[in-house]
């Protein structure tokens, strides 16, 4: 018998990885953030992120069962995921019901409306924090102080402290004498669950730079701008501007860059593509922080750059092989 050369449409090559591996890396990417969580904001944090994975799976079977009647895809750990990203983009004292209808709306909306995992054009848990967010912002916004130091900011977050302190006609080297870059790096600081601690983000970070299931382009990017951007501003007036350093430890710049902005269906394919995301990003969170009426902008700003992801794509699409460039 003749042996027949069947050629399969790509890809030719298959690699190790598989999307329930991929997720339960971040997942195993997550946990210092969440020890750190719980040192500062107690077991009430492992609460509200039981609430939003339990809530977030259960939506998402019913919805994929009953309504578009497909088989349920929890076993890739997507729905886990996100109810994880959700519950660190909220605060410890957030009421459990809120956690929930983000949870739907994350699920329902952010992904299931879409068609599920890998046709959501944008972050299912960012959906989910800012329909809470504009939707109860008393609520969204109100930090605990930490278990430590209980009287530190009055429960403020460094960004919103400095903002509010500013705005009054206070100086960069008063709001620098409430609060050390230590206490950012570390974590005693006010905050939504997941923004607290810089030194557990950067060891999620390196853990996943080791699995190869991400690359640092994205994160970089947009810290790199987000310090360069500041830069210029703090160095024009330093009494007036945040520094680089206080705009990168503080607020949510870490925990974006790394767990949100770097979503595989919602960030470019390529690494041009990828610099212009990430700068972007990095851009709108500045202005947004500087010039807009929330004191946070990252959500805000990967949101509106996963609504560019597929022009980007378009447009840093490398040319195919014996192509000739335009």
């Amino acid at each position: 018998m003749i042996k027949k050369l069947i050629v399969s449409p790509s890809p030719h090559i298959k690699g190790n990885f598989s999307t329930s591996s991929l997720m339960r890396d971040v997942i195993l990417a997550l946990i210092p953030t969440f020890i750190v969580a719980i040192i500062y904001f107690g077991f009430g944090s492992l609460v509200v992120a039981a609430v939003a994975v339990s809530s977030c799976m259960l939506f998402e079977f019913l919805i994929t069962r009953f309504m578009l009647n497909k088989k349920s895809p929890l076993g890739d750990y997507s729905a886990a995921l996100t109810g994880l990203l959700l519950a660190l983009n909220l605060p410890v004292s957030i009421p459990l019901w809120m956690v929930v209808l983000g949870s739907l709306v994350a699920i329902g909306i952010g992904k299931a409306s879409f068609g599920g995992l890998g046709n959501n054009p944008f972050n299912p848990a960012l959906v989910g924090r800012v329909f809470l967010l504009i939707s109860f912002p008393v609520q969204m916004t109100s930090f605990p102080s930490t278990v430590i130091s209980p009287d530190a900011l009055s429960g403020a977050t460094p960004l919103a402290f400095a903002k509010e302190a500013i705005s009054g006609g206070a100086k960069m080297s008063e709001v620098m004498s409430d609060i050390s870059y230590t206490s950012m790096f570390l974590g005693d600081k006010g905050g939504s669950i997941g923004e607290v601690g810089a030194l557990a983000l950067l060891l999620g970070f390196a853990y996943l730079l080791f699995k190869r299931v991400i690359t640092w382009h994205i994160p970089v990017y947009i810290i790199g701008t987000i310090a360069i951007f500041s830069g210029i501003f703090w160095v024009v007036d330093p009494e007036m501007y945040l520094s680089p350093l206080y705009q990168v430890l503080s607020g949510g710049a870490l925990l974006g860059a790394i767990f949100m902005a770097t979503d595989y269906v919602t960030s470019p394919m390529n690494r041009k593509g990828m610099a212009i995301y990430g700068i972007g990003i990095g851009l709108i969170t500045i202005i947004v922080r500087m010039w807009g009426a929330y004191p946070e902008g990252i959500s805000f700003a990967i949101l509106i750059m996963n609504g560019v992801t597929p022009l980007i794509n378009k447009f840093t699409k490398p040319t195919r092989f014996g192509e000739k460039k335009k």
